[in-house]
């Protein structure tokens, strides 16, 4: 395996999972709290595969905190921009709400359109 994206699509007081290996292959999915204790358990989910990307929704929005965080942790940290993975739910059969866990993570919704959350853009004062 070349390695898993981890979309994580952030709220206030959780963040939702998924991670995808080969094939879009579903391997896990989880819900954590935004504490220390459910960031940790996380991010110790996320370490049981070697090599991992971290899809964080909006790293400059509601995802932010997550993405500051495992950038701390040196982890690889890229942004899926919220209004893309909103318009990309329009298209499912959900009219646009998070119903099914196809639409649900950040992943799925636009491996091409991915762009690095740098530390300078993760980590701002």
């Amino acid at each position: 395996m070349s390695g898993v994206i981890i979309g994580v699509d952030p709220h206030k007081v959780s963040a939702t999972i998924e991670v995808l290996g080969d094939g879009e292959q579903v391997l896990r999915t989880g819900r954590f709290g935004t504490d220390r204790a459910g960031y940790r358990a996380m991010l110790a989910a996320g370490r049981a595969w070697p090599e991992r990307t971290w899809a964080v929704e909006g790293c400059q929005g509601i995802g932010r905190h997550v993405a500051q965080r495992l950038v701390a942790d040196g982890e690889t940290v890229v942004d899926v921009p919220a209004k893309l993975s909103a318009r990309a739910r329009v298209f499912s059969t959900g009219q646009g709400r998070k119903t099914a866990p196809l639409t649900r993570t950040p992943s799925r919704w636009s491996r091409p359109a991915r762009r690095p959350c740098g530390q300078s853009r993760a980590r701002m004062s």
